[in-house]
């Protein structure tokens, strides 16, 4: 049996990657991601840093990480300065944990390059819940304008105080569709709350749908707000228009209408199978996008069930490639 890594040798092997100009991120039980900061230099860990009771060494080689781990653990290198660390026994009873959390750090890094590519100054956070997103495009370096939207008027408030700090960080409590509208939002708990209802799979697979709470929120569209929405310092606003909705995010780029020309990239969340009734399947998504314009530069897994392995959703990023800075 492996022996357990005790806390305080992994905060004190931790501190000294660090110190060393390493990122350490925990993906998954039995699984942490190390890349290197700019700043990385040669840097040997002393002797102490081995422990008889983990058997963890990690040293610094040519400024190229690399994490030894003699207990049955397994390095495995991502090039340019990265490596994944993992226990196979542990990391195999975990791998879609793995996947998801490697998918989403994946999605945020190709997000903020697109960003920066597409000289983009203003993200338009639709289905914003908490400000997940927007903290993680600071995290990524982004310092631009983000406007969010979340419908919920119980985690809206939540998304204020997130949002207090920021001045470039702006929210509005509505929902946004392809109508002026007031609709009844299937509230459940955590981020899958709805204006449409879920479907027999939906209901199936998420115990949370057994429990909704039918809140009315206002829906507004979204090329009626822009002049609003924008933030006045920005006298060419390049748009990057991010949607997350469960099922709604056709309704949402309709209701941007002509005004879809001044968006240079964009991001959906497109289903495989359809949680949601209704809920428009990855083609018909990704042909309405690409009608208008867009072109896909990522797919990203977002839920898999784990005895198929069939994959439900994709974060879809798209650009209109015309609009490269």
């Amino acid at each position: 049996m492996t022996k357990l890594i005790s806390p305080v040798v992994r905060r004190r092997v931790r501190g000294l990657l660090e110190r060393a100009g390493f990122r350490v991120r925990r993906v998954a039980p039995g699984a942490v991601l190390v890349s290197r900061d700019k700043t990385a230099t040669k840097y040997q860990l002393p002797n102490d840093a081995v422990s008889s009771r983990s058997g963890l060494v990690a040293s610094l080689v040519d400024g190229v990480g690399e994490v030894h781990v003699p207990n049955a653990a397994k390095v495995q290198p991502l090039g340019h300065g990265a490596a994944m660390v993992e226990r196979p026994r542990s990391a195999r009873r975990h791998v879609f944990d793995i996947h998801k959390t490697l998918f989403q750090r994946m999605t945020t890094a190709h997000v903020a390059d697109q960003l920066q590519a597409y000289g983009v100054n203003c993200v338009i956070d639709v289905g914003a819940h908490k400000g997940q997103y927007a903290r993680q495009l600071r995290q990524a370096g982004y310092d631009g304008h983000i406007v969010s939207f979340e419908p919920v008027p119980e985690i809206y408030a939540h998304l204020e105080g997130k949002a207090a700090n920021d001045p470039k960080w702006t929210v509005y409590g509505c929902a946004l569709g392809s109508a002026e509208d007031t609709l009844e939002m299937n509230v459940v708990s955590g981020t899958m709350s709805s204006i449409l209802p879920p479907s027999e799979y939906g209901t199936g697979r998420y115990k949370r749908f057994r429990d909704i709470t039918p809140v009315e929120v206002p829906v507004r569209r979204l090329d009626r707000m822009l002049d609003e929405i924008i933030p006045a310092d920005l006298a060419e606003p390049r748009l990057y228009l991010k949607m997350d909705t469960q099922g709604y995010d056709l309704e949402v780029f309709a209701g941007m209408g002509e005004r879809m020309h001044e968006v240079v990239g964009m991001q959906s969340e497109v289903a495989v199978l359809q949680i949601y009734e209704g809920m428009p399947r990855l083609t018909e998504a990704i042909d309405t996008f690409e009608k208008a314009g867009f072109e896909i530069t990522g797919m990203f897994p977002v839920t898999r069930e784990t005895g198929t392995g069939r994959v439900l959703e994709f974060d879809c990023v798209l650009a209109r490639t015309a609009a490269l800075t």
